[in-house]
């Protein structure tokens, strides 16, 4: 066998048990996640009033719901390891740059969608990105997103993940979810609808719901440090 050809085995055996040890990771956070975020439901139904909807589902390996009243939290964990842009923020600390193989990260996705959305299989309202959770090979993590839910996990020093803090953040983007209220959407955006939608009698189906359509929504830029 050539020389190369064993550069070649090395280097594929080597970033395969990096993105295996990422993956299995993530995969135990995700377990961890699911099992709180249904602790979270069961001791929140049982405080509140019994007419206000707490309902948890898990949908899954990678997904599951968590709904309290009108909003539903939808958390989903991908299945691939990413690892950063050199312009990144992490890419610059001095714990990736002892090691960057640390800079190797699974990916859980938080998004805030409104519950009657998927009641109704409103197919066309939108969700909106609220966190995304990092997570690499040494159970380090960061979180980027909005200020109120990523401000005290916004980089890999504050150690490993652990139940606490996960918990911490499930429950930070919770109020951030319920705290985002919804908006009347701009009168130029809903001004028109069709005749089909009419004779179908479906046309509140059609007429896309979003907490901030028609207005901006975008991360600050201090959020994403």
């Amino acid at each position: 066998m050539k020389k190369g050809d064993n550069k070649i085995i090395n280097t594929l055996a080597h970033k395969a048990m990096l993105k295996a040890k990422v993956y299995e990771n993530t995969l135990n956070v995700f377990k961890d996640l699911k099992q709180i975020a249904e602790e979270i439901a069961i001791e929140t139904r049982t405080a509140v009033n019994k007419n206000i909807k707490i309902e948890y589902r898990d949908k899954g390996e990678f997904e599951a719901e968590l709904r309290m009243a009108g909003d539903l939290l939808f958390m989903t964990m991908h299945t691939n390891v990413f690892e950063f842009p050199r312009q990144h923020e992490v890419m610059k600390t001095s714990y990736v740059q002892e090691d960057e193989r640390r800079s190797y990260c699974g990916i859980i996705h938080f998004y805030n969608f409104l519950a009657d959305s998927i009641k109704y299989n409103r197919i066309n309202d939108s969700g909106y990105l609220i966190a995304r959770l990092f997570i690499n090979r040494e159970k380090h993590f960061f979180v980027e997103g909005k200020r109120e839910v990523g401000y005290y996990y916004n980089f890999f020093s504050k150690g490993m993940l652990d139940k606490p803090k996960l918990k911490d953040i499930i429950e930070s983007t919770l109020l951030y979810c319920i705290n985002f209220d919804l908006l009347t959407p701009p009168y130029e955006l809903v001004k028109e609808t069709t005749v089909q939608d009419i004779v179908d009698n479906d046309n509140y189906l059609k007429i896309k719901t979003g907490k901030r359509l028609g207005f901006r929504f975008q991360a600050d830029h201090d959020d994403l440090k």
